[in-house]
């Protein structure tokens, strides 16, 4: 689990005025940017580790079995804009880019995922502005997760404006399918051949089936 210190946002001036002029990501502008994407990582990660301790409390069990976080790099960011044809400005980057501060949030079983998501609805400084559930329909490569896009008042020089932060809530088999298709399909310079991505379209299903099996046993436990 990665905790982000907290960071204190220093006084850059007003750079509302430069939010049109080309992305620099050796700047001072982009460097702040993402101090205060930062900030909005840690306010949001500490929120979920209370959620985390209340519910492993309320059950008894892992409920919430590991939380992750980070910040987009820049290459990825530039990459991602490019990628999308936006326009590559700071105004652009803020409107567009919604995972710049991700968190993953791995849970044993299905039902704990929505577990998870009652209680972050809850939470009165975490507004939920877009979901993406992956687990009632997979996407086409057999990825699932939940996706939740949250906004967190961050203070910045006195005014408290809302920051975006993705969330992504997965059962560990899900993780384990998603870290590792990744990895295949992205870190390595050799492609990915038709078959073996087809193979892990059927890994994802069978992990899927799985997960669903693991979840029916334990609520029959529930009940015993």
């Amino acid at each position: 689990m990665i905790i982000l210190n907290s960071l204190d946002i220093k006084d850059e001036g007003d750079i509302t005025g430069n939010f049109l002029i080309p992305i620099s990501t050796k700047s001072k502008e982009f460097n702040y940017i993402m101090a205060i994407y930062k900030e909005a990582l840690y306010q949001v990660i500490n929120k979920l580790v209370e959620v985390r301790n209340n519910l492993n409390n309320k059950y008894g069990y892992d409920v919430i079995n590991n939380i992750t976080a980070r910040i987009k790099t820049p290459k990825s960011i530039i990459n991602k804009m490019k990628k999308k044809k936006y326009e590559l400005t700071y105004k652009s980057l803020i409107d567009n880019i919604n995972d710049i501060a991700g968190i993953r949030v791995i849970c044993p079983l299905k039902n704990d995922i929505y577990d998870v998501l009652k209680v972050i609805k809850k939470i009165p400084d975490i507004k939920i502005i877009k979901a993406k559930d992956y687990l009632k329909k997979p996407k086409y490569s057999g990825y699932s997760a939940y996706h939740i896009i949250v906004e967190t008042p961050v203070n910045i020089n006195g005014e408290l404006k809302p920051i975006k932060v993705e969330i992504q809530i997965r059962t560990m088999a899900m993780d384990f399918w998603a870290t590792n298709e990744h990895k295949m399909k992205y870190k390595t310079n050799k492609k990915l051949s038709k078959l073996d991505s087809a193979k892990l379209t059927i890994y994802a299903k069978i992990l899927n089936f799985l997960d669903d099996k693991i979840m029916k046993i334990s609520k029959k436990q529930e009940f015993c």
